[in-house]
Parts: C-alpha cells; sequence; structure tokens
C-alpha cells in the first residue's frame, strides 16, 4: 500500500454548510484555500465559483429568500467573535453589517421578504446576549434591540408572517427553553416551563405559525420529536426514538444493543433534528442509531403525523445542514462518512432522488485506500458497555500488533461519529490503530448516560478509558506497549487525567487546547460561556476543592509518559494558559514535555499552514516516542 504524509492527508476538502438560493444558486463553504470560503454552484458537480477571499474562516452562509445575495460570519484568529457581513452574489460586494468586533453576533435568520434579519449578540454585556433585528442593507449601530436577556440566547427563526422570532435559551447542555417574540412589541413568552434538566432543541416553526416542531426529552431519556401547541400550551409526540410515532414497524436501527437508558439496553434513539418547510408542509428529520445518520423525508399530513417518502441515498455516517429550496421541493444536505469526505448532496423531496452537487478532493488519495472503522462495544468497570469506533490498517498485522492512539472527543457531550477523519485516515494508513470511544457523558445514548459524569462522578470517564484500554490489550492485533492517548478541548483533559491517574497504560499523550485545571478554566473562560460550563463541571463557588482534587496539574507528578501540548494563543473556551501551566509544571518535573502555540488560533487549528504544522509536530513525535 503507498503511505502518504500527513500533509497530503491535511489536504483532503471538505464542502458542506450548503444553502439553496431563490436563483437556484448552491452556496457552501469549502476549505480548498485551506480556511473555510464562500463558494456556490448551480449544478450538480458543476465548476464552483468562489466568492470571499480572506485568511480567516468563514463560519456559515445563509442565501436571502428573494435576492441573489448572502449573509456569512467570520471571526478573527479564532477568537469566535463572529461578525456579519452581506455577500452581493452579482457584483462581488461585501459589506460589514454588524462593525462590532468585540462581539460575538449568533446568526438569527432572514426574515421570508428578505428586508430584515436578526440574530443574538453580546454588545451589551459579554456575559449575556440580547436580540436584534437589523434591514438588509443596514450596518453597525442602525440594529434594534428588541429584546434584552439575560442568559446564553439564540434566535431559530422567523414566523411564517414575520411577526415573531423563536427565542431558545441554554442554561446548560443538558437544559433549554423556548420562547416567542413578538418584533414589534418586544413582549416575550415562555413556553416550556419545567422542572430540572430537559432539551428543547432544534425548534422550527409549523406551517402556520400556529405551533413549534422540536426535539425534546421532556418525558423520555432520548429525544423525540414534539409538536408544542402554542394557544395550548400542550405536547404531542411526532416522532419517538424508534420511529414514526404508533408505527409498531418502524425499524430500531443498527444492532440490538441500544444504549436509550443507562443500563446500556433499549433501542430508542435521538431525533437530533428537524427542518420544516412551511409551505409545502414537507418535513426532514434526522435519528442517531449508534452514532450513525438515518434521514427521514416526509409531509405533515396532520399536525401530528408525517407520512413518508423514499429515502434519500446518503453515504453511511452522518449527515445533516438541511437547507430547503424555495419551493420546497427538493433540498440540500451534507453528508460524511468514513470513507467519504464532506460533501453536498440536494435531494428531490418526494421521490429521495439523490445528486452530489459538490466535489470536494481527497487530495490525489485513492478513495478506496480509505478505512471504514469497526464499530465495538467494550465493558467497563459498572457493568456498561462502552460504544467505541475502532480502525486497524488493511495490511499484514506486525508480530508485536500495531500501535494504537485512542482518540477522546471534546465536549464532553459530544460523541464521535462515523465522519471523515483526515488525521485518523493519515495514522492508519501509517500503521496505527486508532480507537474512539464514546466515554460515560458522551451525547446521543440518553440524558442518563451523558449524565454518567457529571461533577463528582467525573473521573469514572476516565476509568472508561483505562476500560478501554484493557478491551485493547486482549485485542490480537494490538501492541499493549505502544498505546497513545490524544484528544482535544475535554479531549485534552481527559488525555491529562488519563496520563495521571493510570500512568503505566501510555507510551505517550497529546493534548490539544485541552483543560489542565478546572478552576483557573472556569475562571479564565469566556464570561458568556462559564455558567454554562459550571452547570456540567461543578461550580467555583460550591465545588472549588472537588475541581482542584481532579484537576491534572495538580497530580502533575505521576505522568510517567512523555507529552505534548498544543494549544491556539487566541482561544476564547480554553484560555492558553492552561497549555502554559501544565507545560511549565511538567518540565519541573522532568517529564519529556513539548510545547506548540500558535498565535493566530482560537480553539482548535483552522488555517491550512498551521494544521500542517501542528500535525507533522504530531507524527514526529509519536515516531520519537512510540
Amino acid at each position: 500500500m503507498h503511505r502518504y504524509d500527513v500533509e497530503r492527508y491535511l489536504n483532503v476538502r471538505g464542502a458542506g454548510g450548503a444553502t439553496l438560493g431563490p436563483d437556484g444558486r448552491l452556496s457552501f463553504l469549502l476549505d480548498t484555500t485551506g480556511t473555510s470560503q464562500v463558494w456556490s454552484v448551480d449544478r450538480p458537480l458543476g465548476w464552483p465559483e468562489q466568492h470571499t477571499f480572506f485568511e480567516e474562516r468563514v463560519t456559515f452562509v445563509d442565501a436571502s429568500p428573494e435576492r441573489s445575495e448572502a449573509i456569512f460570519g467570520m471571526d478573527e484568529g479564532g477568537n469566535e467573535r463572529a461578525q456579519l457581513y452581506r455577500l452581493d452574489f452579482g457584483s462581488g460586494a461585501i459589506a460589514d453589517l454588524t462593525e462590532r468586533p468585540e462581539a460575538k453576533h449568533r446568526w438569527g435568520g432572514w426574515a421570508g421578504d428578505g428586508e430584515r434579519f436578526a440574530f443574538a449578540s453580546n454588545r451589551r454585556e459579554e456575559a449575556v446576549f440580547d436580540v436584534y433585528v437589523q434591514d438588509r442593507d443596514g450596518v453597525g449601530d442602525d440594529a434594534e434591540l428588541v429584546h434584552e436577556g439575560d442568559g446564553w440566547l439564540s434566535v431559530a427563526g422567523w414566523s411564517p408572517d414575520d411577526g415573531r422570532l423563536i427565542v431558545h435559551e441554554a442554561h446548560s447542555s443538558f437544559d433549554h427553553d423556548v420562547y416567542t417574540l413578538a418584533v414589534d412589541s418586544g413582549t416575550l413568552t415562555h413556553h416550556t416551563p419545567h422542572d430540572g434538566d430537559v432539551r428543547y432543541g432544534s425548534p422550527e416553526w409549523g406551517p402556520d405559525g400556529e405551533a413549534i416542531y422540536l426535539v425534546t426529552d421532556r418525558e423520555s431519556d432520548t429525544l423525540r420529536l414534539e409538536r408544542l401547541d402554542l394557544a395550548t400550551g400542550e405536547f404531542s409526540v411526532v416522532v419517538d426514538g424508534g420511529g414514526v410515532e404508533g408505527d409498531a414497524d418502524a425499524a430500531p436501527g443498527d444492532g440490538d444493543e441500544g444504549r436509550g437508558d443507562d443500563d446500556g439496553s433499549g433501542n430508542d434513539w435521538n431525533v437530533d433534528g428537524v427542518a420544516i418547510h412551511e409551505e409545502s408542509r414537507r418535513v426532514v428529520y434526522s435519528r442517531n442509531v449508534d452514532g450513525y445518520t438515518e434521514i427521514t423525508v416526509g409531509e405533515l399530513v396532520a399536525p401530528d403525523r408525517i407520512d413518508e417518502f423514499p429515502a434519500p441515498e446518503l453515504p453511511r455516517g452522518v449527515a445533516g445542514g438541511v437547507s430547503f429550496g424555495p419551493d420546497g421541493d427538493r433540498f440540500a444536505i451534507t453528508a460524511t462518512g468514513s470513507t467519504d469526505n464532506a460533501n453536498v448532496h440536494v435531494v428531490e423531496a418526494t421521490t429521495g432522488e439523490t445528486e452530489r452537487w459538490t466535489n470536494a478532493s481527497t487530495a490525489g488519495i485513492p478513495r478506496d485506500t480509505f478505512v471504514e472503522p469497526e464499530l465495538v462495544h467494550y465493558p467497563t468497570f459498572d457493568g456498561r458497555e462502552i460504544p467505541a469506533f475502532f480502525s486497524v490498517p488493511e495490511s499484514e498485522t506486525p508480530e508485536s500488533g500495531y500501535p494504537v492512539v485512542v482518540d477522546v472527543h471534546g465536549g464532553p457531550e459530544s460523541q464521535r461519529r462515523p465522519s471523515f477523519g483526515a488525521v485518523k485516515q493519515y495514522l492508519v494508513n501509517g500503521g496505527y490503530a486508532v480507537f474512539e470511544p464514546n466515554v460515560r457523558g458522551s451525547s446521543g445514548y440518553g440524558k442518563a448516560y451523558a449524565a454518567l459524569d457529571d461533577v463528582e462522578r467525573r473521573m469514572d470517564s476516565v476509568a472508561d478509558l483505562r476500560a478501554g484500554v484493557e478491551w485493547l490489550h486482549d485485542h490480537p492485533e494490538v501492541d499493549p506497549d505502544r498505546i497513545v492517548a490524544m484528544g482535544g478541548s475535554y479531549g485534552g483533559f481527559m488525555v491529562l487525567a488519563a496520563l495521571t491517574e493510570y500512568p503505566d497504560l501510555w507510551a505517550a499523550g497529546v493534548d490539544v487546547v485541552g483543560i489542565a485545571n478546572f478552576v483557573t478554566f472556569l475562571e479564565n473562560t469566556g464570561d458568556w460561556r462559564r455558567e454554562l460550563r459550571e452547570a456540567e463541571y461543578g461550580s467555583l463557588e460550591e465545588d472549588r476543592e472537588f475541581l482542584e482534587s481532579i484537576s491534572p496539574i495538580n497530580n502533575v507528578e505521576r505522568i510517567e509518559s512523555p507529552l505534548f501540548v498544543l494549544h491556539g494563543a487566541n482561544d476564547p473556551r480554553v484560555p492558553v494558559s492552561e497549555a502554559e501551566r501544565i507545560v511549565e509544571e511538567a518540565r519541573e518535573r522532568d517529564v519529556p514535555v513539548r510545547k506548540l502555540i500558535f498565535e493566530d488560533e482560537g480553539h482548535g487549528f483552522s488555517k491550512l499552514e498551521n494544521r500542517i504544522e501542528a500535525y507533522r509536530a504530531i507524527v514526529e513525535f509519536l515516531e520519537e516516542h512510540v
């Protein structure tokens, strides 16, 4: 098998975040130039036209419903303080609409007539988000403040008559509320009062503005698609975790080891997103079945009944980001799989006929060399089964077995799913196996499973890593003496915690933008994030002593393996001081440690030249120590 260097793999492109405009143009984000920029095509696999040419990444693009123009977002140096810009596709002119570089702007959507748009921003106070409405040709201070918030607010779309907005509030990753806001009067109506933690996500207006459709776990462990009647406040289940409500023959998904209950039994899965075209009443929703996306397309033939159309044929993996065309007859969707880099497909709604419209390059690497992982479940200390994806090179196994990179996702309320991973494919091509566990605390398996690592149970998730390594030790293709822990963000904490809690298991550790000290992390993270993170990790006021006790920096003397720490200097989530301190403490205790800081990056590495430098350095580190 031919081996390619890591730069080649990092040049594999991805297209996504698509939007269908009124002129038939498909606009999307593509990273051909090294950062995601706005491109468009007007036919399947047509020659794409580039519309933005910045060094910084574009974070989203949304086409106007009426004109040949779009609004896109862009931050600076990874600081996540996105500004909004209007792009005229005809002239190529770009206008800065917000002109507030010190503030975050969270897109809320176009009004149906294309004359106004909405967004949430922390302009007034850094820790809270307010709701604004602005004319399409307004700039800066032309935005009208229509609601002063007191928390983490976002806007989820305009009502069919353009008179109201859906406002979503996140108290934590697993506790939400939904409101409607009358734009002219500023009246805010709360529709989801509740006790305890309940998720209300992906809210969409019903076709006549009489209801909101959303995914919620208000009376179940997993997310269901429900209809909220705005007049009565009553909920009705439209789709549960096993399929359309009331359909006894609905397929439960792949395999018989569901994760609906906290003991790993059952076969209910999350309905994790919905999109509705108001005029045609067409609906697309997705289910997350052990990490794999199942897409259902249909039509609302009654308030809580969907008649299904044929399903689209998409790569087996992960799909989302639905954008309907103007009349609802087709929609764009981004799809990726373990062996398929991300591309945009357009689906005929009623027939399921699917065409790929973008052709993101694989950098000349043959697609048939990409490796599909095996979905496995391994036992952990309390009898639960932990899901994981395990990728093994397609070559003759070395006599001693393959070295393994245990790659831990961030979040922690996230999930490793079977999407394309350039670095993973490089590692497998280079003779490493890759193990990607979804330890307790991961999303996708129900709220009970996700809560198993909350606050005082934090280190139980690290014990799940130990159990994964024990499973690897029993695998005939694994070299038990060459197992590496690697992860980013919260996954970086997991790496550091694994090295301090179970030092004899690891040949090396790679921490990318990770948390070393929960106390200093919470003290220094962005003001707008602190309350959300305290809900997951514990509060500085009540749990400081416990947070200190589990922080890897306070146990750094236990590390026995070489450590590589990488970070972005502009990181607003996990401050770069976390990297600086863990490196300093490790060096004082003679731990072999290497540090690499990027001055023009934030929480992760968005620029191609930086990704190449980072992963070349990681490869060199692994070659030296593993």
